[in-house]
């Protein structure tokens, strides 16, 4: 969710935004650390107001940020102030939570930026008022998804000589069989990745396939064949939970769901209207 730092003038402080708002509780706000040691603050601009915090100038340009967050601690200690913030700013109302490492050269530029994007803010808070993001992950056992460079029959197996007759024939029907037997799995698994989207967003306002998930060395034994989020009213949350479980019923697949989130993955522009 990075997206790329300006290059910040020395003889100024950064402006980091964490997000856009309609009210704010600055007394609270002021009390949550941040990324930086400045107080949390709001900025107001076409009746909204940014949640912001200043940031040394020695701290905010394009190599420090890179760095930073090219460290797993300080990448992680960002990203749960980062979230922290956005949480609080939540309670009070809708919010459009910005990417993490949002920052401008100034206090200035950014009222600017912002302004210049406050139409698309007002629709997007206007999108996500009452609602949640609830995420769900689908995977199935490898097994059922092998791919060609799995073992099968080797061809330094295929016996050779006048001695076997039939041999040859014998091993190709193998190598169709398995072959059908991968293709077959790979659409069971495609197929259970689609009923479960469907079967969700019948109960969403809003819904996005996000991109698959690369699998970890201790995760081997499963595939993730389904990456989605699903923006839903707050009335229908409990609905939402018990389709899930539904799911997990229904398919025998592993199905792991996570939220209630801030609406994340629909503040952005090319979230304007999910993809239901």
């Amino acid at each position: 969710m990075t997206q790329p730092v300006t290059a910040v003038p020395s003889a100024t402080a950064a402006t980091y935004v964490f997000a856009v708002c309609r009210h704010a509780d600055d007394d609270v706000l002021s009390r949550l650390p941040g990324i930086s040691t400045t107080p949390v603050r709001t900025l107001p601009f076409e009746q909204l107001h940014a949640v912001v915090q200043d940031v040394p100038a020695a701290e905010a340009d394009r190599q420090s940020w890179t760095e930073r967050l090219s460290d797993p601690d300080e990448l992680e200690r960002c990203v749960r102030a980062h979230h922290q913030i956005v949480t609080a700013v939540a309670t009070g109302g809708p919010a459009a939570p910005m990417a993490l490492a949002t920052l401008y050269s100034s206090e200035k530029r950014a009222r600017q930026a912002l302004t210049a994007d406050a139409a698309r803010f007002h629709t997007v808070l206007d999108r996500v008022a009452g609602r949640l993001e609830w995420g769900v992950k689908v995977y199935v056992s490898s097994a059922s998804t092998v791919t060609a460079t799995d073992r099968t029959v080797a061809p330094a197996h295929v016996p050779t000589g006048p001695q076997t007759p039939g041999a040859g024939r014998a091993y190709l029907d193998r190598v169709r069989g398995t072959h059908r037997a991968r293709e077959e799995s790979r659409r069971a698994a495609l197929q259970t990745a689609e009923e479960t989207d469907a079967a969700l967003r019948g109960l969403a306002v809003a819904a996005r396939r996000l991109r698959l998930q690369d699998q970890q060395l201790d995760d081997c034994r499963r595939t993730q064949v389904l990456n989605g989020a699903y923006l839903v009213d707050e009335s229908q949350s409990a609905r939402f939970t018990q389709a899930v479980a539904a799911q997990r019923r229904q398919t025998g697949a592993l199905i792991e769901l996570s939220g209630p989130w801030v609406p994340y993955s629909f503040a952005g522009e090319d979230a304007a209207h999910g993809d239901h």
